[in-house]
């Protein structure tokens, strides 16, 4: 077998990509998306359709032109999340605007409405996780989402204080960072990083291995990686979303993929208990996990624009 297909044997594979027709070709169990990706997407012929479907459902329901505007975007990510959910098993994330990442009501609220969306689609909120920036306000939102029956996906982690408080509010899955760690430490001390040194890398296996050591349900899933190197150094991790140039690499690749990663490796850490303060603290504590956190939110957010302008420009 190829490297991809041994990797599957061991760990949930997801595409990290809107482009429903790599998603066909790699048949991953999930796919994830967000507004960077969207963004690329909408920039795509075969998605004209679904632009055009989005803004006829956003100009039927009221409000003023920048709320219909929003509306479409919101549209648009339901309608992908709708298409890809057609050719895979598993879930899609279809992500919260991040310009709400510091207002846990409005977080709330907006994943009510994207799950209604895709209800009235007829497509069961089992099939859907909401993703969310892991801030204090976002854990806590994904707390009470969790409650109602609503999944979340909690993205943009790169600390494990921000690991553990999601494991501790119930979030269904969380996307742990490694390359944008990894981007961080080569910037900061121009040292050169192997798989098995690289921080990102480290990171998620430290989670991994401190969720199986106390029992914790939350779903480990590895995100943005540079490289093979950092996936086959965490293959047996619960789930990997991986773009689409990585999977090809992957499948052409016939060497031996060993497992590193297994529930039974104990982390030997005790488990936190971290209150508001705590959490806080812990990252301003953690500069590379403050920074790339407002820096993801920014990035996400000035997309999200950017697919706005993108749609008004249609019209």
């Amino acid at each position: 077998m190829n490297k991809l297909d041994q990797l599957k044997a061991m760990t949930d594979v997801v595409a990290d990509t809107g482009d429903v027709s790599a998603i066909a070709r790699f048949k991953p169990l999930d796919a994830t998306t967000n507004p960077s990706l969207l963004l690329k997407a909408a920039a795509l012929p075969d998605y004209a359709p679904k632009i055009e479907s989005a803004r006829a459902w956003a100009a039927s329901r009221p409000g003023s032109d920048a709320e219909q505007l929003a509306l479409c975007c919101d549209r648009l990510a339901v309608e992908i999340g709708a298409a890809i959910l057609e050719i895979i098993p598993g879930r899609v994330s279809s992500e919260v605007d991040a310009r709400l990442s510091f207002d846990s009501a409005k977080t709330i609220d907006k994943a009510r409405f994207i799950i209604e969306m895709y209800e009235d689609l007829g497509i069961s909120r089992e099939r859907v996780l909401i993703k969310i920036a892991s801030t204090w306000e976002g854990i806590r939102a994904a707390q009470t989402l969790e409650k109602e029956g609503i999944n979340c996906n909690l993205t943009l982690l790169f600390s494990f204080a921000q690991a553990a408080a999601c494991a501790d509010a119930g979030v269904f899955l969380i996307s742990p960072f490694v390359g944008r760690i990894l981007d961080w430490y080569k910037n900061a001390t121009g040292e050169h990083y192997t798989a098995e040194t690289d921080p990102g890398v480290l990171s998620v296996a430290r989670i991994y291995r401190y969720f199986k050591t106390h029992g914790y349900r939350t779903v480990v899933m590895g995100a943005s990686f540079r490289n093979t190197g950092e996936i086959e150094a965490l293959a047996g991790c619960d789930r990997l979303t991986i773009s689409p140039p990585l999977l090809d690499e992957l499948a052409a690749d016939n060497g031996e993929l060993p497992r590193r990663l297994s529930p039974e490796d104990p982390s030997g850490e005790k488990r936190l208990n971290l209150g508001e303060n705590d959490f806080r603290w812990a990252m301003n504590e953690d500069a590379m996990a403050t920074e790339k956190l407002a820096e993801g939110i920014r990035n996400f957010a000035a997309d999200q624009v950017k697919l706005e302008q993108l749609l008004k420009s249609m019209s």
